[in-house]
């Protein structure tokens, strides 16, 4: 078997060597840490103290942007289905869920094909919309399954509680990925 001239690690789960054991290995502890951090939970929004915000999808957003979409999708989609095992919520980690990968896999795609600030801007902002988007149908659809609220009082909500709440935990996401990305992303590709 002939070295990689690009890394040590001549280990892979598939032909071409995109999943590297060193890649599986750092998806693994991006996992771990998002996982973490899905126990970090606190309000951010003063009118509905209700509705907690944790830093994990920042987590797999780095993540997705580092490794690319699906990357981004297992550090979202295995934290919270561990998380079930500790905290029986499904409704509200399927809604973790929902709103973590409609944030970060557009987002990495668009970044990817566009590249530099440019495409990381452009995909950040298709990416919040859809998140936003998926947080409120998610919301109008979930909420009424799991709360004795009628979908009536869920739509009441979107304007003075969702919408904002939602925007707000989106708009830190992104900032937070914006800033700590690229020193993440250079000290797990060498």
């Amino acid at each position: 078997m002939a070295a990689s001239t690009h890394s040590h690690d001549t280990h892979s789960t598939t032909a071409g060597g995109s999943w590297s054991t060193r890649r599986i290995a750092t998806t693994a502890l991006f996992c771990a840490l998002a996982f973490v951090l899905t126990f970090v939970e606190f309000p951010i929004f003063p009118p509905a103290p209700w509705l907690m915000y944790d830093p994990s999808g920042i987590v797999a957003f780095v993540a997705a942007l580092t490794f690319g979409p699906s990357t981004g999708a297992i550090v979202v989609i295995l934290p919270w289905v561990l998380k079930t095992l500790f905290s029986f919520n499904p409704w509200g980690h399927l809604m973790a869920i929902v709103a973590g990968v409609a944030l970060c896999v557009p987002a990495a795609i668009i970044s990817r094909r566009l590249g530099d600030t440019r495409g990381l801007a452009v995909g950040m902002i298709v990416g919040a919309v859809a998140a936003l988007a998926a947080c409120i149908v998610g919301n109008i659809i979930v909420t009424p399954l799991y709360t004795a609220m009628p979908t009536s009082e869920v739509i009441a909500m979107i304007v003075p509680v969702l919408l904002p709440f939602n925007a707000l935990k989106i708009v830190i996401n992104c900032v937070v990925t914006a800033l700590i990305q690229k020193p993440i992303s250079q000290i797990v590709s060498r």
